[in-house]
């Protein structure tokens, strides 16, 4: 065995400690009071595990992308909302790591976040644009001094954004750019303010804590990434985001299918003959769901990892590889939900019942907020425009 699969083997095994005595503990608490998942995030920063896209050399874990996949998928089978913290985290880091090079400002802001365990918060939405990342309102403002720059963006959700460390937010270049003319900038806590807009009571992901917020900066202007934009969302931020979620969706089916298992088998411990409850069939047939989003799910981070391997990167690049991430995301953010209900119809008012051990309605309610996170419908708007001058599909 190398030294990297030791590397991801240990990584996991931490992951996996946490999941079990600290998170799934604590994941009623956070659902019921919509409260931060703090408890889960300090024993992953004490585990060092808000660094592991970061490259060892910058001090960072160094591990591989497919481990820290597996890693949201296994956070996921025991609270979803520290799952999603944790995989929106690394959206940015792995982004920021993967075109980070030859800029000394942010080579050395990975290796603060490497020492420090800083977390990082998105702020790729805002009002007025519809949901669409790949256009800004909001621009990035030079500053009278020459040495500075500043912005000013509504946000109308961040996730996590009152507890984050630094902002991972998209801008436009300047104020005469067009709103797809957009750059990333890096805040960091103590650069910006925060004024709160809204309230969180959702029905899912309620640990999330997404109000929104009025976001104030002023950051030097390295703190940008150079790589152009379309360049950036095409070779990280949308695979990365539809792998990583796709991931926890199917950590959190998962752990659906395993409570109606549960259950069916205490029923057939009650049975006179020992044979399998009626109710078994279901539970054959949701299998048969489960196994279609593993294989997707699957599939899309073999090819990603694949991709990227590449020295050019140049296949992320085509028109067929946002084709293929857009369908993952739509695919396993449909096909989640209908696991948790499959189990909640095998597990009857045991599982719709939240204080039973089959119990699946936080399940439920988290993965009926997948297709609204980059929503779905926008997804086809732009699959159908592709669709129309790909070659291959």
């Amino acid at each position: 065995m190398s030294v990297m699969a030791d590397g991801d083997r240990a990584f996991l095994d931490s992951i996996i400690e946490v999941a079990d005595e600290v998170a799934g503990p604590h994941a009623d608490s956070v659902d019921r009071d919509a409260r931060f998942p703090a408890e889960a995030l300090d024993a992953l920063r004490a585990e060092r595990a808000l660094s592991a896209t970061i490259p060892a050399e910058l001090g960072g874990g160094g591990i591989s992308f497919s481990a820290v996949a597996r890693g949201c998928f296994e956070l996921g089978r025991r609270c979803g909302s520290t799952a999603m913290v944790f995989a929106m985290h690394h959206i940015q880091v792995a982004t920021i790591a993967r075109h980070a090079a030859g800029s000394q400002w942010l080579e050395s802001y990975l290796a603060s976040v490497a020492a420090d365990q800083r977390l990082v918060a998105s702020v790729t939405t805002e009002l007025g644009t519809g949901g669409d990342m790949g256009r800004s309102i909001a621009a990035l403002q030079p500053g009278e001094d020459g040495v500075t720059a500043s912005f000013e963006k509504q946000a109308p959700v961040i996730s996590y954004g009152a507890q984050a460390d630094d902002l991972f937010v998209t801008l436009r270049r300047s104020p005469d750019a067009e709103q797809n003319d957009q750059v990333i900038a890096v805040a960091q806590r103590g650069q910006f303010a925060l004024e709160q807009t809204g309230t969180w009571d959702p029905l899912g992901m309620r640990g999330t804590c997404s109000p929104g917020f009025v976001v104030r900066a002023q950051i030097a202007p390295e703190q940008t990434l150079a790589t152009p934009f379309p360049q950036i969302m095409a070779e990280s931020m949308v695979p990365i985001t539809h792998i990583l979620w796709s991931h926890l969706w199917l950590g959190i089916a998962t752990d659906a299918f395993d409570r109606a298992r549960a259950f069916v088998r205490a029923a057939a411990k009650g049975s006179s003959d020992g044979a399998p409850p009626p109710v078994a069939i279901r539970l054959s047939h949701l299998l048969a769901e489960l196994s279609l989003l593993r294989a997707e799910v699957a599939s899309g981070l073999a090819e990603f990892v694949e991709a990227s391997e590449e020295p050019s990167r140049e296949r992320l690049l085509t028109m067929t590889s946002t084709l293929r991430f857009n369908n993952l995301k739509i695919a396993a953010s449909e096909q989640a939900p209908r696991v948790c209900q499959g189990a909640m119809g095998v597990c009857g008012i045991m599982g719709f019942k939240n204080d039973s051990p089959y119990s699946v309605g936080r399940h439920l309610r988290d993965t009926m907020s997948a297709s609204l996170m980059i929503a779905n419908e926008r997804i086809h708007q732009t699959n159908a425009s592709l669709l129309l001058i790909a070659k291959d599909v």
